[in-house]
């Protein structure tokens, strides 16, 4: 009976119980738990796989899709999707599915904690602690950013940026977005206010980027956009690291062109050791853990898996990947 199962490659090995959805309807191959993209036994499988279950680590284009041609179904362990070409994958009546909706809250979380954390100057701090110097009580020691009645810019108002504002709301922030269209009733029950891009820039004390890496957000923090923001503001990054420009984010952060950074995701990914951005003053970099609790990653996992399966067998997908929004 096995040799009529489909065969679904699985790019890096999950934790125990995490795929049991797949046991009995498909064959698999599976990649190394630590190393992403495709190893030897994957590239060996493509030319028969019917379906992917990939992460956020491994490159689908054309080169891939070419030596999959039973290929039916690729279904990413993630919301973006900026590692898979959808244009090469519909061109091959391929569909793909993600896993919006269930890293929603726990990235809203990662996304404070990192606003608290650089407004507070909470690794400085705790360096000086653990490093002897810490004397004293000082009055001038390690001062921070007051959040209440602080701006918040919110690039983006999806599922992330809403979460983060009624967050934010709670602290008593002042709240505006940009984002490609209007988000009414998130806007009357938050009080956010739309506005364009570059008055979110100029006017808010913390701008946190919660929107999908396309051509069109590539470095859209770029030194311009930068050098708009105010000089005690901070920049928070949960979305994707290539919305920023690394270079620009060094150099500013470095002349003191705003205050603070604190990102979770990088260009490039993962940021080697010897990268100047470490050496940054009131920088907190975060090896993208945004999703990282027990809860979240096995509920992606299951929706990824469910995503597989219909796709396997021709039905709707669960969570279709939808066509790219209008930039901002």
């Amino acid at each position: 009976m096995n040799d009529i199962l489909p065969l679904v490659l699985v790019t890096r090995a999950l934790p125990e119980g995490w795929l049991d959805g797949l046991r009995g309807r498909c064959r698999t191959v599976v990649g190394d738990a630590q190393t992403p993209g495709f190893d030897a036994p994957l590239l060996e499988a493509l030319p028969d796989a019917e379906g992917i279950l990939c992460l956020l680590t491994e490159r689908i284009d054309g080169a891939v899709l070419d030596r999959a041609p039973r290929l039916r179904v690729v279904s990413t362990m993630a919301v973006g999707v900026d590692n898979i070409d959808l244009d090469a994958c519909a061109a091959r009546g391929i569909v793909v599915g993600h896993t919006p909706g269930v890293l929603t809250e726990a990235t809203a979380d990662l996304t404070m904690a990192l606003l608290l954390a650089v407004a507070r100057r909470l690794p400085d701090a705790a360096a000086d602690a653990r490093a002897g110097r810490w004397s004293t009580w000082s009055p001038t020691g390690w001062l921070g950013t007051d959040l209440h009645g602080a701006s918040l810019g919110i690039v983006g108002l999806g599922k992330i940026g809403t979460a983060v504002a009624r967050r934010a709301r709670a602290f008593g922030m002042r709240l505006m977005h940009a984002s490609p269209g209007p988000k009414p009733a998130v806007e009357a029950e938050l009080g956010v206010e739309r506005v364009p891009l570059t008055q979110l820039l100029a006017q808010s004390d913390v701008v946190s980027l919660h929107l999908p890496l396309s051509s069109d957000t590539h470095h859209l923090i770029d030194a311009r956009a930068l050098a708009t923001m105010k000089s005690t503001a901070l920049l928070i990054n949960t979305a994707r690291g290539a919305i920023v420009d690394p270079q620009a984010l060094a150099h500013a952060l470095h002349t003191g062109a705003i205050a603070g950074a604190g990102i979770d995701v990088t260009e490039p990914e993962p940021l080697p050791a010897e990268h100047p951005l470490y050496g940054c003053p009131n920088l907190l970099v975060l090896p993208h853990i945004g999703s990282a609790t027990h809860g979240t990653r096995r509920r992606m996992a299951a929706v990824a898996v469910d995503n597989l399966l219909a796709g396997l067998v021709g039905s709707p997908l669960p969570h279709p990947v939808l066509p790219p929004r209008a930039p901002l």
